[in-house]
């Protein structure tokens, strides 16, 4: 694997941990809760009184973040997935079955979880992560997608 030098762009991919960094450590402060959208999301769909709006205006914003950094960043490179819709609905499927499993997602488990130090986050770190490289060796070496 390379780096495409060329549209390699480090300022942005920083800047967007820095604020994911910020936006953890302020919502556990200012809530006492932990940032794991797979939990907030969840939320949504067996509200409680008074807690559907600041969960579907933080949903709002992480949908809209792409937006937001073509405005600040003039970012106009369209990204093409290599992928059909079924196999998409699957991923999607696959990924909120193992949240629901793992009792969390990427980002409260590998944002919020090993900034922690917990240990059950690190496992579950470990295991997503070590499931991506396998999957990603077996698609494009062995199965030759």
């Amino acid at each position: 694997m390379q780096i495409d030098w060329l549209a390699f762009t480090p300022g942005p991919a920083l800047l967007g941990g820095a604020l994911l960094g910020a936006s953890a450590a302020l919502y556990i402060i200012l809530h006492g809760r932990i940032l794991g959208i797979s939990g907030i999301v969840s939320g949504m769909l067996k509200p409680k009184i008074g807690d559907w709006s600041w969960r579907f205006s933080l949903v709002l914003g992480i949908f809209s973040a792409p937006l937001w950094a073509i405005l600040f960043f003039d970012l106009h490179a369209i990204q093409v997935i290599d992928a059909g819709w079924p196999a998409i609905v699957i991923a999607g499927l696959l990924v909120g079955f193992g949240s629901q499993y793992g009792s969390g997602c990427t980002s409260g488990h590998g944002i919020c979880g090993l900034s922690r130090l917990s240990p059950r986050s690190m496992i579950a770190t470990l295991a997503f992560m070590l499931s991506g490289f396998v999957m990603v060796f077996v698609i494009r070496h062995v199965l030759g997608l």
